[in-house]
């Protein structure tokens, strides 16, 4: 079966900042109606939103579908499925290596889900920024906080001048720091919560490039972050989105980093070394 035909929902999500206004209430339409979409016709989602129904073709077209119809496929095989209660659903009688396998699949899903709507350009636009930075921060809150002290420990390697706090007034404070030169990176699973946007706002005042890692397209933190990299993560009965998707921000974290030291060639190397050998003395 064709990828793009198992992440119908995942792609509007990604897409879902780029969208016009038109576009954004189909998306919405689609995002909170999924089941209906499976047995509407175009011309009935063309009435519902008062739009043409070459409105809601090119939308399907927009977000990589050849139409309507393939849409309506790829919802189906995405909501529609036996496999889901297979990966997602564990059970209170499930035995240990039913459970670690259900949860091992779940990560799977959401590695994969990720992996189809990574925007090439965004992350092209990612990586030259952190090149070019003159220092780069990893902002996180609560679980996130976690994730952006993994890309402090990764990027440190790189010869790039990185910092990451855990505290949320230090985080403020270091924030108030940067310049327009410098380049924030933004972990959060919501984009929504109050610490991050504090953060945000007191960023946007400095100039400074700020890059988002989030789950949800639709959000405050999306409107205004300056490049977007989204993950692909769904609740089940007992993991929240927020704990599969640190899964896929570690991955596009490794992502990053794996592109900015090809992208510093010789640079990265002796700095990598020089990391190495400082590590060694750890060693007995």
């Amino acid at each position: 079966m064709d990828k793009k035909k198992q992440h119908g929902l995942a792609r509007i999500r990604s897409h879902y900042g780029k969208f016009s206004d038109k576009e954004k209430r189909i998306a919405d339409y689609i995002l909170q109606h999924p089941q209906d979409i499976i047995h509407h016709t175009i011309n009935q989602v063309a009435e519902d939103l008062e739009v043409a129904e070459s409105t809601v073709f090119r939308f399907c077209q927009r977000i990589g579908f050849k139409g309507y119809q393939a849409l309506k496929i790829a919802l189906a095989a995405e909501i529609v499925t036996p496999m889901k209660d297979i990966h997602e659903k564990i059970s209170d009688g499930d035995n240990i290596a039913t459970v670690g396998e259900k949860v091992f699949r779940s990560n799977i899903k959401t590695l994969e889900d990720t992996l189809q709507i990574i925007d090439v350009h965004a992350m092209d636009r990612a990586v030259q920024t952190l090149v070019q930075a003159n220092k780069v921060e990893f902002f996180g809150i609560g679980g996130s906080a976690i994730v952006s002290l993994d890309a402090y420990h990764k990027f440190i390697r790189s010869g790039i001048h990185v910092n990451s706090n855990f505290d949320a007034h230090m985080q403020l404070m270091s924030a108030s720091q940067l310049s327009s030169a410098d380049v924030a990176v933004l972990i959060s699973h919501s984009g929504s919560t109050k610490d991050m946007m504090d953060l945000l706002h007191v960023l946007k005042e400095k100039q400074v490039t700020t890059i988002a890692i989030t789950n949800f397209a639709k959000s405050p933190l999306t409107k205004e972050a300056d490049i977007l990299l989204y993950t692909a993560a769904e609740e089940t009965e007992f993991r929240s989105e927020a704990l599969s998707s640190r899964i896929a921000e570690l991955s596009l974290i490794d992502v990053l980093y794996t592109n900015v030291m090809i992208a510093k060639g010789e640079d990265a190397k002796l700095a990598l070394q020089d990391m190495r050998k400082a590590i060694s003395l750890k060693r007995l």
